[in-house]
């Protein structure tokens, strides 16, 4: 079973008007979990919650539903960014960098991909980097219970606002996924860029 912590899920109110998705609360998620994993791990496209926004996941190592993330969003070429499970998958699959000590935490790190079979070709587009993300938030547990990547991307097409709520999600976009982990409206922004062998540091 998940172990994690069960957040104020009585307060959150879910629309019933999704015709193709099903959202379900973190306790949802735990008390179905080995399904949702089955899920995942088949291809399946879902929304998951993050320590920022809301994001759009699948399985990393799945071509066909990295494609149709891609389809989705309308992002054809650039490239996506991964939740990975653990720092020791960033240095076994990047290497090793100053910036994993500020991890877990709200950064997606661009780091040189030293291992290219560590993810589907479609998530870096022939691009010699990654973006790795390890957030500090429930869901890692989940990552990590999977065993891999998973692509995570925000919830909109490419240009427009991004979801931070039920009521904003593109109804074009809810219509090509499965489920989604819900907890509530989000106030964050994005995940900051951070270029590690550039030093660079994005607000997004």
């Amino acid at each position: 079973n998940l172990d994690t912590s069960v957040g104020t899920e009585s307060n959150i109110n879910r629309p019933h008007y999704f015709l193709f998705m099903e959202v379900l609360t973190e306790t949802e998620l735990r008390m179905r979990f080995d399904e949702i994993v089955d899920k995942i791990k088949n291809g399946a496209v879902f929304i998951h919650p993050t320590d920022t926004i809301y994001g759009l996941g699948c399985n990393a190592l799945d071509e066909k539903a990295v494609e149709k993330i891609r389809d989705i969003k309308k992002r054809p070429e650039a490239p996506l960014s991964v939740w990975v499970h653990s720092k020791e998958w960033i240095i076994e699959n990047c290497g090793n960098h100053k910036w994993l000590d500020e991890l877990p935490g709200p950064y997606t790190l661009i780091m040189p991909l030293t291992n290219k079979k560590s993810v589907t070709p479609s998530v870096v587009k022939g691009k010699e980097t990654l973006g790795v993300r390890l957030p500090n938030h429930w869901f890692s547990k989940v990552v990590a219970k999977l065993g891999f990547p998973i692509v995570t991307t925000s919830a909109n097409k490419t240009g427009e606002p991004f979801m931070t709520k039920l009521e904003n999600l593109d109804p074009n976009v809810e219509k090509e996924v499965s489920f989604m982990i819900y907890e509530g409206e989000k106030e964050a922004r994005p995940s900051k860029l951070v270029n590690v062998e550039k030093e660079e540091v994005k607000e997004r």
